[in-house]
């Protein structure tokens, strides 16, 4: 990610919603080395900060809907969350959760693009968003699986005004050229009930090292593989079953991940028969 730093438009958060604060918790610190940070306000409901030193990474938190899966959520930033959602809706997608006040920290919404892939929106008060990227144990890196790849560009420019990269199979995203994420288009291989979805990398010193840790408490999806002029990646699932990627820090420093055709097809093969 050529982002450092929360940016209108970018990447700018990542929460886990788990069945399981507690093993969710131990994994990942394990994984990463997080110290998870739980709110002991009754109102926040046992959301967790997870920070590396002083630096909150991602965060934590229970189910608070039945409907609601196991799984990883990307938080775009935008300077006014009611406008963004109207613009969401009005670019064809759909809103699921009303913009609304986090405390002080900042005001927060729930939405789909015409696709399917859920994503959230995030209007900074006092907490800006991740105060580390691109680290060992933070965000670096964010990916879009959908069945619509032409719906979707047209879809999130509009919304955010991102700046597009494309390529025959993996088309990458970035705010004023600054990249930040890709597609991947989700073929017949994957099963229809697969839906689309966004998948947050995490950098990691070694990604067979961390993927060894999760073969012995989660689920390894696709294998560590070093993509031809780019990085090192892995596809993990948690015990919980939520997915994520990680990805050998520093190695997003290249521009491999716009050429990532290989592994967005083998990352694609192995996700759809998992």
């Amino acid at each position: 990610m050529k982002l450092d730093a929360p940016v209108t438009g970018g990447p700018c958060w990542t929460e886990l919603g788990t069945s399981d604060l507690d093993g969710a918790q131990r994994f990942y610190t394990r994984l990463f080395g997080w110290r998870p940070e739980t709110d002991a306000r009754q109102e926040a409901g046992g959301y967790s900060v997870a920070r590396l030193g002083d630096a909150a990474v991602a965060a934590l938190a229970p189910l608070y809907q039945p409907s609601q899966p196991v799984a990883w959520n990307v938080s775009f930033a935008v300077t006014d969350a009611d406008a963004a959602v109207r613009a969401v809706t009005e670019a064809g997608g759909t809103l699921l959760l009303d913009p609304m006040d986090v405390f002080d920290m900042g005001r927060f919404a729930v939405a789909a693009d015409p696709g399917g892939a859920v994503f959230q929106l995030w209007q900074a008060g006092t907490f800006p968003g991740a105060g580390l990227f691109n680290a060992p144990g933070s965000l670096g890196w964010v990916e879009l699986m959908t069945r619509d790849p032409e719906g979707a560009v047209s879809f999130y420019t509009r919304v955010f005004g991102w700046t597009v990269a494309p390529s025959d199979r993996y088309t990458q995203f970035g705010v004023g050229g600054a990249d930040f994420g890709g597609m991947v288009t989700m073929d017949e291989k994957f099963p229809p009930e697969v839906p689309a979805h966004w998948l947050p990398y995490f950098a990691v010193a070694d990604v067979d090292d961390t993927t060894a840790v999760v073969q012995r408490h989660g689920t390894v999806l696709m294998v560590p593989t070093s993509v031809p002029d780019g990085p090192r990646i892995a596809v993990l699932r948690d015990p919980q079953g939520a997915m994520f990627g990680v990805y050998r820090a520093g190695d997003e420093s290249c521009d491999g991940w716009g050429r990532r055709e290989g592994a967005a097809v083998n990352c694609a093969e192995v996700r759809s028969s998992s």
